[in-house]
């Protein structure tokens, strides 16, 4: 790899179609508009952009053939034989090293990543997708987590609803691990919204209704994970077509929201795939 001639911005060359701008001031607009996006869950939503990094997001990203809109790269990792991205973003920034690690928040930052396009609100898709509605769960970590699981067991759909964590947040992103690609993702949905889906309501409850691994689960479903303390409004626990209780032989007060969607959702692929 060869710098180019001294001046600002400087420019690094890959090939004469991979070039990427060099920026070492942490004034840049750029730079600043990283950092909020890293610290701030919510700042994706001013900016109409989103931040991955990593080798394992980035490459999700890629495989569903999400591409994205910028490239950006520490210097040390710009010029490794480790990058493969390079080609991947129709412009690519690198970043003063040390400057791009006192970005991030996290202990251990990956040395690149993706600035996204923050996709188009999408409207709810009423039937035929098998689908999840987070109603007001707010960490961030079972966020991802359900979203995960959703994935993974055929569920197309995420619905969130007002006062749920936002989607699109780095800590929801690195908790997904890649399963926002896979999946209809809408944001601060209403409870209307949800009513309207032309399916099967099943929602949890830790004193009501039938046992899950006794319970004759339909398909497509729409199960809603309520919030973590408060748990499903009492709206969409009126609207149920079915009321799910999962049983503890162990005695513990009530699951984790992720953990007990997990084992929900698999219920509902293992009875689909009799």
């Amino acid at each position: 790899m060869r710098l180019q001639p001294k001046g600002c911005p400087k420019e690094y060359s890959v090939s004469q179609d991979h070039q990427a701008v060099f920026i070492q001031s942490r004034d840049n607009a750029l730079v600043k508009d990283l950092r909020r996006l890293m610290e701030d869950g919510a700042a994706y939503r001013k900016q109409g952009r989103y931040w991955i990094e990593g080798d394992h997001l980035c490459r999700a990203a890629l495989a569903r053939g999400v591409k994205p809109a910028i490239g950006v790269f520490s210097e040390q990792f710009w010029q490794s034989p480790g990058n493969v991205y390079a080609r991947e973003a129709g412009k690519n920034i690198v970043i003063d090293t040390a400057l791009f690690a006192s970005l991030s928040p996290l202990p251990s930052p990956a040395p690149f990543g993706f600035l996204m396009d923050l996709p188009v609100q999408q409207a709810v898709i009423q039937s035929g997708l098998a689908a999840v509605v987070l109603d007001r769960v707010q960490d961030a970590g079972n966020v991802g987590s359900i979203l995960r699981s959703a994935s993974a067991f055929g569920f197309g759909q995420v619905i969130a609803l007002k006062g749920s964590a936002a989607l699109w947040s780095g800590k929801v992103l690195r908790a997904g691990m890649g399963a926002h690609f896979a999946l209809h993702l809408v944001e601060n949905a209403s409870v209307d919204e949800v009513l309207a889906l032309q399916q099967p309501l099943l929602v949890t409850s830790s004193h009501q209704g039938d046992w899950l691994h006794r319970a004759q689960l339909p398909w497509p479903c729409t199960w809603v994970m309520g919030h973590e303390g408060q748990g499903v409004s009492e709206a969409l626990q009126m609207a149920a077509n079915q009321h799910i209780r999962i049983t503890q032989p162990g005695g513990e007060e009530s699951l984790n929201v992720g953990a007990a969607a997990a084992i929900c959702l698999h219920a509902s692929a293992a009875a689909r795939a009799v």
